[in-house]
């Protein structure tokens, strides 16, 4: 991926296009690193994501849908303060930098017009987002504060005045005439796509890499049409926004030659940046948030799978059983021939057909009868244990079964999704019970939210990311005559289709959920069982989730998640 200097002058010119002169209706911080803007601009809703998330900073016009925290943060509420009810006069870049400011005419609290700046800097791990008031120059907040002792060449706390950060002495394309460009290169340095790197603002390792490839071996002449074929594209903005699909995606606004060929177009900047991102700064905060949780259900699992091998250990000892009962009952039938201080006897096998001799080993310290005792009480515990050992192991695979499925679910869970998780291992006493809040009524249990989607036809579909959602999904949402779907034979989510009798492209699409929320995701071809609710039962004691069907018939998908996130229905 690669939010350069180019990607930002084309979201930018998108933004003033389509949410210039917009009113800030909404402000929300969903997490530490972003904002939601909700703009009324032309007559319609327009929703801004602003981010500066460490790996994902960006900005552009969304269509995700964000959980917003109960309590807004801090900055959340200095924001609403100066900017609700202001508009957007214009949004500019800072030359070719990945720098962007937001001028925005409000009033303050006594009803003065006044102008406010919201800078963001997407600028990888240093990235942040800054309120500045246009009049003082200074900074009213930001995302990330920056104390002197941190950065000697500008501070960011409130109060403090805006400065951009240090220039690194490139030319800005838009004022780099092609002529000029090739002058500032050296033909007999090689590693011509460092060298324009170290030349143009803006540019990335994609861009300089692409000039490259256009150029061919052509020499000075065919890297200057390179450059000026760039450079007409960010002049004119005929930018061509799209994602090469390959194994490491790549998204820009420019064609990319020197890419792969499986290119996906978009027709916004914003679309394209939407679709590249969406989940990807989600995933990783779930991921931060449920790494304790990932690594306990995976050591569970792992201690069920060695209990299984120590158990079919003594399976295998436990298999010798009868023959310690053979061997009490031929001592028995041959006593007459034992005395105390044997240490052993020969008798005659009469199990065997050919009634062959064999020898049987004594404790010379036991009489006769004590020794038959002890074979027999070796067979009692042997035959014994083998039906405590059969009982165990297959415990320990249903427990290895639970442990899969929550490792699934923790792996494709939203941020909403993991408290629920946690909350069902309380009960099921694998984790410690939260201490009740005293004196606090308000935290009642709250009912399980399936996730919902819409077919293209208009039917609705809702999919449990967990088990408190399937068993709530399933068990009491869903009517009997609902259609039910489940990944065949793997973990995954429950999904239910709200109509008796779907169309087949519902039903396919309904597959698709199904395939996608389960642990072959990233599979091919999967087989997805589908019946109706009433032929869904859970077992008496089984886990939370667990259910068993009949009636069933099966479908084979590929999941398409680009195409499951035009299911996505909006609340």
């Amino acid at each position: 991926m690669s939010f350069d200097g180019i990607v930002t002058r084309a979201i930018t010119n998108e933004l003033n296009e389509t949410i210039q002169s917009g009113r800030i209706m909404k402000i929300y911080q969903p997490t530490e690193t972003e904002l939601v803007f909700t703009v009324r601009s032309n007559r319609k809703k327009q929703t801004l994501l602003l981010s500066a998330h460490p790996s994902y900073a960006r900005f552009h016009l969304t269509d995700d849908q964000y959980h917003n925290p109960k309590e807004p943060p801090m900055l959340c509420m200095l924001l609403r303060k100066h900017l609700i009810g202001g508009f957007i006069e214009r949004i500019e870049q800072v030359d070719m930098e990945r720098i962007v400011k937001f001028h925005i005419r409000t009033r303050n609290e006594v009803g003065d017009e006044t102008m406010k700046t919201l800078i963001i800097e997407v600028m990888g791990k240093h990235s942040n987002i800054l309120l500045v008031d246009e009049e003082e120059g200074h900074m009213l907040d930001s995302i990330k504060h920056l104390p002197p002792s941190q950065n000697r060449h500008r501070t960011i706390m409130p109060g403090q005045p805006y400065k951009l950060p240090p220039e690194q002495g490139k030319i800005n394309p838009v004022d780099l005439e092609p002529d000029a460009f090739i002058r500032k290169l050296d033909f007999n340095s090689g590693k011509m796509d460092k060298q324009i790197l170290n030349v143009v603002m803006g540019f990335s390792p994609m861009v300089t890499k692409e000039i490259v490839h256009r150029a061919g071996l052509g020499g000075s002449q065919a890297v200057k049409e390179a450059y000026r074929e760039i450079r007409e594209i960010i002049l004119n903005h005929t930018y061509e926004p799209q994602i090469h699909r390959s194994e490491k995606e790549q998204f820009y606004v420019i064609p990319l030659h020197a890419f792969s060929n499986d290119v996906e177009k978009f027709d916004s900047v914003s679309a394209m940046l939407d679709d590249y991102y969406s989940g990807k700064a989600e995933r990783d905060r779930v991921k931060q948030q449920a790494g304790d949780l990932h690594r306990f259900l995976k050591n569970e699992r792992d201690k069920n799978q060695r209990k299984i091998k120590k158990h079919e250990t003594t399976m295998k000892k436990s298999e010798s059983a009868e023959e310690y009962q053979k061997l009490g009952e031929l001592l028995t039938a041959h006593m007459h021939m034992v005395k105390t201080g044997d240490e052993s006897v020969t008798v005659v096998d009469y199990y065997d057909p050919d009634q062959s001799e064999m020898t049987i080993e004594l404790n010379p310290n036991k009489t006769p009868s004590e020794n038959a005792q002890s074979y027999f009480q070796t067979y009692a515990k042997l035959k014994k244990s083998k039906e405590v050992v059969q009982k165990e192991i297959k415990k320990a695979e249903d427990e290895i079964l639970y442990f899969e499925r929550l490792i699934q679910q923790v792996e494709s869970a939203r941020e909403e999704d993991i408290e629920e998780i946690r909350e069902e291992l309380r009960e099921q006493g694998y984790l410690k019970k939260k201490p009740a809040a005293k004196g606090n009524r308000k935290n009642k249990p709250q009912k399980p939210k399936p996730e919902s989607f819409e077919s293209t036809d208009g039917t609705l579909i809702y999919v449990g990311r967990n088990n408190k959602q399937n068993e709530y999904l399933t068990n009491r949402m869903a009517n009997k005559m609902d259609i039910w779907l489940h990944a065949k034979d793997i973990p995954g989510s429950h999904v239910v289709i709200r109509d008796q009798d779907p169309s087949e492209d519902t039903l396919f699409e309904a597959a698709q959920l199904a395939a996608n929320f389960s642990k072959s995701s990233k599979s091919s071809s999967v087989p997805v069982d589908y019946t109706r609710i009433r032929h869904v039962k859970k077992p008496s004691g089984a886990k939370p989730g667990f259910v068993t069907y009949d009636q069933q018939q099966t479908l084979f998908v590929t999941p398409d998640s680009t195409f499951i996130k035009r299911l996505k229905k909006r609340d």
